[in-house]
Parts: C-alpha cells; structure tokens; sequence
C-alpha cells in the first residue's frame, strides 16, 4: 500500500472514497498482491459455487482495501455497492449490510464507513432504508441531475457527491462551446445550485463536490461541505501558493430566490428524464462500473480457479 500510504500521507484528507474502477487498477499493481490473494482465500474458505465465491472474495478485495485506507485517515471511506444492482432496492440493502459486515469482522464500525450507491430512484430509495432502518450512512455517487439531488435530500442520506467534471465533459461534447470560465462551468452552476438549495431549507446531507477536471473549478466551489480531490489537482493546488475565499456560504444560499420541491417516484423519474446530460452520464456511469466489476471478478476467478481447471 505504498503509494496510497504516500498520497495519503502528503496530503492528509479526511476522508477518502474507493470505486471499482480504482480496486480494478491497484488490484494489478504488485503492492497490492497479498491484499488480493487474502481476499481469494476468504473466498475459497465460505465455499459455494463459484459465483459465490467469487463474490466473496470480490467483497472483501473491496473491504480490505478500505480497512488499509483508514489506517491512514482519520475519517471516513466509501465503499461502492455492485453498480450491477442500480436497478435493484432490495439487492443494494442485502450487498451494503454483508459490506457492513464484513467490516464490522475487521474490527471497523459502520460510523467509519460509507456506502456508496447509484442515486437511480431504487439506490435513493435503498439509501433511505440503509440510514432510518439499519444506521448505515450512504454517499449517493454518480448524480447528476437537480431531481437526483432534491431525492437524495428527501431520502435523508449522509452525503451526495455531484459529479462537476463529468457534467462539463458532456457539454463540451455535446455543445459548440468547448472552454467555460469556472463559474460559468456547468459542474460548477450545477453543484452550487445543489448547495444553496439544500442550505437554503436546512437538509442535513453532506454536499462533496467530485470529479474535477481543473483547480478552477475547485476554486469556484470553495465554501461547499467537502471536495473530493485527486492527489494530482491537490499538487497543482498545492503550487498556486493562493489563499481561497469561500465561494459559497449559508448566509448566501438562504437569500436566493430558489423554491422547495418534492419528487415521488414518478415526478422524479419526469424531472431527471428532462436532463438529457444527466440520463446520459448516470447511464454510462453505471455501464463502466459494471465492466470494471466484471474485470476484477475474472481477474479474481482465474486467481481461485485456473490452477485447479489445468488451464
């Protein structure tokens, strides 16, 4: 764990978050071997078939990873949930409980942990459940959308993380514009709206701007509750040697002229269906989660299986 002992080290977070994404790429790395081969044990061990197995084994990679993390950092990590069960409330309840679990074995309560789901209207719906019911504190990832956010808050979960440099991505794409200057970012105009509408009528959800693509940006949501910074944007920071104003505050948010809502499922779905930058990137997000999950579960199976097949 060498390299995140030294990013971590560096730059002290609070907080940190894993995605399969991540897991799939220092899974390879060969620092992270013995984490990799505890896990295909502990696969093995609970038996099954080999699905089964597999998903063992691929919960705990994600578990064991998380426990090194907060080793280092005196907060909280976020753990994702299978985005292959984005679609399904029970499935993301029963997958976040058996990660709670497997944590709670570690010897890690859930007041360190976050759960991380899609903020589809069944991961909302299972955030709600997962906070009211069981005390499990939920980080709603790839959110797009103001109906995704209004949701969320409604749902009462810990925290939501607006996904800034994807919604620029798509619009610059998508549009003939191809540079915004940073508050004219549409990242940026969508998670300070997020921000003022939440501090505006009291909601207790934890607003963590993610998915920079520039310190400008950055810069333009400062004062928001947290930001999520890849170690080489806080490098860049780092070199500017500026002191950052607050860019967003309460007493600002409470003044602006934005009006409560509520979503049921079917104005929701409506809302966020009008967004077609929103569809999109929750759509696309789910689909490579999926394909990096499925990755690290072959990358596991021919690790617990290939020996004993003769391949």
């Amino acid at each position: 764990m060498k390299a995140v002992r030294n990013t971590i080290d560096e730059y002290k977070p609070l907080d940190a978050t894993t995605n399969p994404s991540l897991i799939l790429a220092a899974a390879q790395m060969p620092a992270y071997q013995k984490l990799v081969d505890d896990a295909v044990a502990y696969g093995k061990k609970l038996g099954g078939s080999e699905d089964e197995q597999i998903q063992n084994a691929c919960d705990k990679l994600f578990v064991l990873f998380g426990a090194e993390i907060l080793k280092r950092i005196p907060g909280r990590v976020s753990t994702e949930v299978d985005a292959r069960l984005s679609f399904d409330k029970e499935g993301m309840i029963q997958r976040a409980r058996r990660l709670i679990d497997l944590y709670k074995e570690a010897g890690i309560g859930k007041d360190r942990i976050l759960i991380k789901l899609s903020s589809t209207w069944e991961g909302i719906q299972a955030g709600k459940v997962l906070e009211a019911e069981y005390g499990i504190h939920c980080n709603m990832t790839l959110l797009f959308s103001f109906a995704q956010a209004v949701a969320c808050a409604e749902a009462g979960v810990t925290l939501i993380s607006p996904f800034v440099g994807r919604i620029l991505d798509w619009y610059v794409a998508n549009g003939d514009k191809k540079t915004y200057e940073p508050s004219e970012d549409p990242g940026v105009k969508s998670v300070t709206k997020i921000y003022n509408y939440y501090k505006k009528f009291g909601y207790k959800t934890i607003v963590m701007g993610a998915s920079f693509r520039n310190t400008g940006e950055i810069k333009a949501l400062t004062g928001c509750d947290y930001l999520t910074i890849s170690p080489k944007l806080l490098a860049e920071l780092s070199k500017e040697h500026v002191k950052l104003t607050p860019t967003l505050s309460i007493k600002d948010a409470q003044a602006c002229d934005l009006e409560k809502i509520h979503l049921d499922e079917k104005a929701f779905r409506w809302h966020h269906n009008e967004d077609q930058m929103a569809v999109e990137k929750l759509s696309d997000g789910i689909r490579k989660f999926a394909a990096d999950a499925i990755k690290l579960e072959t990358m596991l199976k021919e690790r617990m299986f290939s020996a004993e097949n003769g391949k």
